[in-house]
C-alpha cells in the first residue's frame, strides 16, 4: 500500500509533466530544433535564403501550438457533455 507521501510525490510529478507539456519553454525549444533542422536541410539542397525560408515550418509549428487551446475550448464546448 502506498503511503500518502508517495501519492503526493506522484501527483506532483504528474502536475509538472502537464505544466511542461504546455510551457512556452518547451514550445520554443522545439521551434528552435525545427528551425535548425529545416535550415540545414534547405542549405543542403542549395536553397537561396535558407535561413529565412526555415522560418516557414517554424512559424507553422508555433502557430499550430498557439491555436490549439482555442480549438480545444471549442471542441470541449461542442462535444464535452455528450
Amino acid at each position: 500500500m502506498k503511503s500518502i507521501e508517495d501519492v503526493l510525490q506522484r501527483n506532483n510529478r504528474v502536475e509538472m509533466d502537464k505544466a511542461w507539456e504546455v510551457s512556452y519553454t518547451r514550445r520554443l525549444i522545439i521551434a528552435g530544433i525545427i528551425y535548425l533542422v529545416a535550415a540545414a536541410f534547405m542549405k543542403s539542397i542549395s536553397l537561396d535564403a535558407y535561413l529565412l525560408s526555415a522560418l516557414v515550418p517554424t512559424g507553422g509549428y508555433l502557430f499550430s501550438t498557439l491555436s490549439l487551446p482555442i480549438v480545444k475550448k471549442y471542441w470541449i464546448e461542442k462535444y464535452g457533455n455528450k
